[in-house]
């Protein structure tokens, strides 16, 4: 059994979510808790350590050849865990999936067009779209029954005509919803309506709770493989977001050839480190791993919902998919800077600023649940005591 349980210290090991948290939140490192950017406090599976580990032992870090493993390491896994059919050459590997939307939006957009974003939704795509000099069409989510859902009809009639994409995130962050495969083809509709090219990323995909079953959006709507694009990673999965490693699938053949130009026009070519560890995650362990992981998440769930739920004015959204849990503090009457305060200053902790993902998401902090349950129950109970006057 892996040991989730034991805290591990992060600070001055160049951490982004321990050791720049004071900085962006100005909660202190002494004895603030990190619960805003989205990577695990949880070691990899051995098998990652162990590729790692070989590595070092060669001691020569030249450029990656034969990717024929690595490859059909990849088939292998979304075969076996999302049984989904991918061929060796559908498969690019990027950057990470941040890097993996740019490029998709260089390659497959012009200047000036837009792309529909569901909001609120991951920071990242609005930022990288902008700073493409690409505009960005919000389509709020509806709020069902306390659970987002998609709503096709508001849509419709939101859309310009400049409209070219749009990015799915599958399952959805923040809000961690599964998306139905009535949802999915749902969305593969109305980008056939739209006439968009779809983005589906699918990053989270493996991170699901107990009972809950992603479907992959090229097997809920093989329809419209020539206008899709999927995206996968193994970095949220088992914690490497630091590889910096991603892949960018594509059936269409005339879709592939203009990402693969890009690709070639850029110079992209991945990092070894990456690919190793991918290739070492995508087994029989790594899978092990996965499911006792996700049991894990489970909990830590469980713990934090009954917690937040306890406190009148705060709501945390159902959680089915992601280790991000989604607060809602409309409730409580505050204002988003005095309930952020509440957060920041009274309970030490830093989240994500719900403003960050969209429309939709002015009420909201987000929660990172991927810690030593000891982190989350200490969280939860700070949480109540800042809010004590509610109570």
């Amino acid at each position: 059994m892996t040991d989730f349980d034991t805290p591990i210290n992060r600070f001055g090991t160049h951490s982004v979510k321990w050791d720049s948290m004071e900085g962006y939140y100005g909660v202190p490192a002494k004895d603030g808790i990190a619960m805003w950017v989205a990577d695990m406090d949880f070691r990899p599976p051995v098998a990652v350590q162990r590729a790692l580990e070989g590595m070092l032992a060669h001691g020569v870090y030249g450029y990656y050849g034969d990717e024929g493993p690595y490859l059909d390491a990849i088939r292998w896994w979304m075969k076996t865990r999302h049984g989904w059919e991918v061929e060796r050459s559908h498969i690019f590997t990027t950057h990470g999936l941040v890097n993996g939307t740019s490029m998709c939006v260089d390659a497959f957009t012009q200047p000036g067009d837009h792309v529909v974003l569901t909001t609120p939704v991951y920071h990242a795509f609005a930022r990288v779209i902008k700073a493409a000099g690409r505009g960005v069409t919000e389509c709020p989510l509806a709020t069902v029954n306390g659970r987002y859902e998609m709503d096709f009809a508001t849509w419709d009639g939101m859309l310009t005509g400049h409209e070219t994409m749009m990015i799915l995130c599958s399952p959805h962050n923040p809000g961690g919803r599964v998306w139905t495969p009535e949802e999915l083809r749902g969305v593969a509709e109305f980008c056939k309506r739209h006439n968009l090219l779809l983005v589906s990323d699918e990053i989270h995909h493996d991170l699901v709770m107990p009972g809950q079953t992603h479907t992959v959006m090229a097997n809920a709507a093989p329809e419209i493989a020539d206008r899709l694009v999927m995206m996968t990673a193994t970095t949220k999965t088992f914690n490497i977001a630091g590889a910096h490693s991603g892949n960018v699938i594509i059936a269409d053949e005339t879709l592939r050839k203009r990402f693969a130009d890009r690709m070639m026009a850029m110079g992209i070519s991945p990092n070894s480190f990456g690919l190793f560890m991918a290739e070492a995650a995508y087994s029989p362990e790594g899978a092990a791993w996965v499911d006792e992981l996700t049991a894990y998440l489970d909990g830590n769930r469980k713990i934090f919902d009954a917690g937040i739920n306890a406190i009148p004015g705060l709501r945390s959204m159902p959680l089915e998919a992601t280790y991000l849990a989604w607060v809602d503090f409309a409730g409580t009457g505050m204002t988003a800077a005095e309930f952020t305060a509440r957060v920041e200053k009274g309970a030490k902790i830093a989240a994500n600023h719900g403003d960050s993902f969209g429309l939709g998401g002015e009420t909201f902090l987000r929660f990172n649940l991927a810690t030593p349950r000891s982190v989350v129950v200490e969280a939860v109970a700070r949480l109540q005591k800042a809010f004590s006057d509610l109570q």
